[in-house]
């Protein structure tokens, strides 16, 4: 479990084996991590295969790869990056598995002082799990639902959001994973 407040970023490194394996870097979180232990990686659930320095090594199922961003990546793309929730954590967010419900393509951002409205087109089979006001993870990132309709939904980016995950590099055009509440 996660709380989508993301901690660091990490950085794109690349992929072995025909994309099975996908390798980040991050300073801080990699050498922290034992193997076997999990990380929200754009939102998606991964564990720790194997680790060299500050870059690590994780599996990516064929599932993964169809349902989420993580497949197809540019190599340098920032990550967002969450070590899973302890039970004395504060839980500053919402609830997060990791189980990325499907991607959605960015349509639209309007500049809404102090920062900025983001429009993303989603799947209709997610429509009967997200809700107006609910909170919804873009990304790993924990958000809520500011406009909802049949066909998009939008989300407030505050200025901290902005530059401490992704989310700010995003354009139009672009997937995110998204996860829908659990509660």
């Amino acid at each position: 479990m996660f709380t989508g407040i993301i901690t660091t970023q990490g950085k794109f490194k690349g992929y072995l084996q025909q994309r099975s394996i996908i390798m980040i870097e991050s300073e801080s979180i990699i050498a922290e991590l034992l193997i076997g232990e999990s990380l929200a990686v754009d939102g998606v659930c991964l564990s720790l295969a194997d680790k060299k320095k500050n870059i690590g090594y994780f599996h990516l199922s064929q599932e993964t790869k169809t349902k989420t961003t993580l497949g197809h990546l540019p190599t340098g793309w920032s990550l967002n990056l969450e070590p899973p929730l302890r039970l004395e954590s504060f839980l500053s967010g919402h609830l997060v598995t990791g189980h990325v419900d499907g991607t959605g393509k960015i349509i639209h951002f309007a500049h809404r002082s102090p920062g900025q409205r983001i429009r993303v087109k989603y799947n209709p089979a997610l429509r009967p799990f997200l809700i107006p006001k609910g909170s919804i993870a873009l990304n790993g990132v924990s958000l809520t639902i500011a406009q909802l309709t049949p066909s998009y939904f939008e989300c407030e980016l505050i200025p901290l959001t902005l530059t401490t995950t992704n989310l700010g590099q995003l354009k139009v055009g672009h997937e995110v994973n998204l996860e829908c509440d659990i509660i």
